[in-house]
């Protein structure tokens, strides 16, 4: 945000910040009920949702100017972290709308699979994302901010009996000996700056990212040596800015972005970017000479000699070359904004010296005349190891005190905003004396996130996938208003009450539509006669419009042709109707397995099953666990940390099978479909 525009909210009123240190500036009072520190996408969620549920909220940042800054990719979402944004929205964050207002070249990933695993994805703005996140966040009530960097945390023994923990925060102290900063919630959000440091070829600086200080060593000794905590060490990387006039992009592949932008926020019909403005992404592939380059540069590249652990998903080149020999990898070349002459070459994190950065580039044929803005460099920063977090992302021995993103092991923006909202949302509520609250994994990404967090713990940098969600056919980008925002209006105070209105009103239109369909049967020959649909099988009986809805070639706009009476009035809702109908016979059948299991936790397992070689879908994590522990029942079973409810599922259904009839053992059984037609949309789920 620029100088000017600070000075226009501070005149109207609209901000209200203060800088500690040389200034003179104190903050506006020396208690809170929530201090926030760190100004990332973890802390700005944090920041605003402590607010949103009414507590008095201190957003500590070292830089106010770098606040919602984008600090590696310009871009949000993707395949599971769209999912994550769209939740966040739905309990009224703010990456959503973010995104939205910055998007510059919108996509949905994975279109052609079913659209529980569709990855909503958009290209952003940088100063045009900043901007938005700093007018959110400072005009919200109840919120200030302070510029300072925090030296420890205020730490007593005394501590509330009716609660656990061993020691109690309250407060902070900031570097340069101003007063200390009282408050019931402390949330830290320090991302790479916790004792980070920054490595470009044999260099090493201390910093969390190009042209910033580490957070306070105090502050990591608190955790380690004041409290106990265990503390590791992560790594990750960025790669270098490059001019975009300076590309050749003839020699590139265009990846055009979707002709309609879908936006992330529920709020939003449009994107602020029209359609026709958006701008195209291009492809280009390595060459053998960026691995020479690569094997010629090891030795002066400390960064990829340490053995921290870096991000398995999002990888250095470096990495790539070695792990891979001689294969071609792709890099895309993305735009950082919609008048920036700077170019994000996606895929080539490096920290080899800035020279050997420009010959590595220049092997790529679009950009043998490339030259460089900044060069990559690689991070290596603490983190608190998540399994001594509670759900409520609270630490388990110390009372008051909430951490979120990647201090928590996490990568990504995403999976930082999702915990910080949820630290936001439990720190508040611990201010308040309200009790903390958890998202189960079976209604919401943000759940199996943190669940996966606090049960598993990490050994290299977390990352979301669709993959790790046991329940995604519900768990899908269209509903998430449906599953969280009726949720967090009236369980959690988070959302407001023009978002809560809206959501009621998405739902009881789909409910009528539902309604409405289901009112509409008719024999099987009629729809193969007025649609022309030889797919159904004239041997069926009568078919509702539901269960026409849910073949491949059927939409609701076809059928609200046919009976616009009853369906025209609800054809906003087209494609909601559309998943709703594929995926509900597949949720419900879900659910019911689940309701089961929980009316049979007392079924006993057996001490001699054999779990390693079990003749069920179980993850040989699962398995060694269930091995180890060995659980009397099922209900145990489901209490160990680790086991996933799927992972129930297929126990329960496995020990349910052999004690109904002992002779089929541990073979497996060859199931039918029972449906007999490909062409019913439930085929292409994924």
């Amino acid at each position: 945000m620029l100088p000017g525009t600070w000075r226009g909210l501070l005149r109207h009123g609209l901000l209200r910040v203060s800088r500690a240190g040389g200034s003179g500036h104190r903050a506006v009072h020396r208690r809170y009920d929530v201090i926030v520190v760190g100004g990332g996408h973890a802390g700005t969620e944090a920041a605003a949702a402590a607010a949103r549920v009414g507590a008095e909220t201190l957003l500590v940042t070292q830089k106010i100017n770098t606040i919602g800054a984008l600090s590696c990719n310009p871009s949000l979402g993707g395949v599971g972290k769209g999912h994550l944004v769209r939740e966040v929205d739905a309990l009224d964050g703010l990456c959503g709308r973010a995104g939205d207002h910055a998007g510059i070249h919108f996509s949905i990933l994975n279109y052609s699979k079913g659209p529980a695993v569709w990855g909503p994805r958009a290209q952003l703005d940088r100063q045009r994302y900043r901007d938005f996140i700093q007018r959110e966040l400072l005009a919200t009530p109840r919120l200030e901010v302070l510029e300072g960097s925090v030296e420890e945390l205020l730490v007593e023994e005394e501590v509330d009996p009716e609660r656990s923990g061993r020691h109690r925060v309250t407060g902070i102290r900031l570097v340069g000996g101003a007063p200390p900063i009282e408050a019931s919630s402390v949330i830290l959000t320090t991302g790479t700056f916790l004792s980070g440091s920054l490595f470009l070829g044999q260099t090493t600086t201390p910093g969390g990212r190009m042209g910033d200080p580490p957070s306070s060593s105090g502050l990591s000794r608190t955790l380690r040596e004041t409290l106990g905590l265990e503390v590791g060490r992560l790594r990750t990387g960025t790669p270098p800015r490059i001019f975009k006039d300076s590309v050749d992009l003839t020699l590139a592949t265009v990846h055009p972005p979707d002709q309609r932008p879908t936006p992330f926020s529920f709020l939003n019909k449009h994107t602020h970017c029209k359609p026709e403005e958006q701008l195209p992404c291009y492809i280009v592939h390595t060459t053998p000479g960026v691995d020479r380059v690569v094997m010629e540069t090891l030795d002066d590249n400390s960064h990829i000699q340490q053995d921290t652990k870096g991000p398995r998903y999002c990888p250095s080149i470096e990495s790539r070359v070695l792990r891979f020999p001689g294969r071609r990898h792709q890099v895309w070349l993305e735009p950082e904004g919609m008048t920036s002459d700077l170019m994000y070459p996606q895929g080539l994190s490096m920290t080899m010296p800035p020279d050997m950065q420009l010959r590595l580039l220049r092997e790529i044929p679009a950009l043998h005349r490339v030259e460089i803005s900044t060069p990559g460099y690689g991070v290596q920063y603490d983190y608190v190891c998540p399994t001594q977090l509670s759900p409520s992302l609270q630490v388990k021995t110390t009372q008051g005190l909430f951490l979120a993103g990647q201090i928590n092991g996490t990568t990504g923006y995403e999976e930082a905003a999702a915990q910080g909202l949820w630290a936001g949302v439990n720190a508040a509520r611990s201010a308040l004396a309200a009790p903390p609250l958890a998202l189960s994994r079976t209604e919401s990404y943000i759940g199996v996130l943190i669940d996966d967090l606090v049960t598993r713990g990490v050994t290299e940098p977390y990352r979301m996938f669709t993959s790790r969600a046991e329940f995604r056919t519900l768990l899908r980008p269209d509903n998430a208003d449906l599953r969280l925002t009726l949720k967090g209006f009236e369980e959690v105070g988070c959302v407001s009450s023009q978002r809560y209105s809206e959501a009621v009103r998405v739902r009881e239109g789909l409910q009528e539509a539902f309604a409405a369909m289901g009112s509409l049967s008719r024999p099987a020959n009629y729809w193969r006669k007025t649609l022309e649909a030889s797919f159904i099988s004239p041997m069926k009986g009568a078919i509702t419009a539901i269960e026409m809805l849910q073949y491949n070639k059927m939409t609701y706009e076809t059928l609200a042709a046919l009976f616009p009476q009853s369906l025209a009035p609800f054809l906003e809702f087209s494609q909601r109707l559309k998943i709703e109908a594929v995926y509900r016979p597949h949720y419900e059948k879900q659910k019911r397995e689940i309701e089961r299991i929980q009316r049979e936790e007392g079924m006993s397992l057996s001490p001699d099953l054999d779990y390693l070689s079990l003749p069920v879908s179980l993850s040989k994590e699962v398995r060694e666990i269930l091995d180890r522990v060995r659980p009397t029942t099922l209900g145990a079973a489901t209490r160990l940390p680790g086991i996933t409810p799927a992972a129930i599922v297929h126990l329960f259904n496995y020990v349910n099978k052999t004690q109904q009839n002992p002779r089929t053992g541990g073979k497996r059984s060859r199931t039918g479909s029972g449906e007999g037609e490909g062409e019913r949309a439930g085929a292409v789920l994924t």
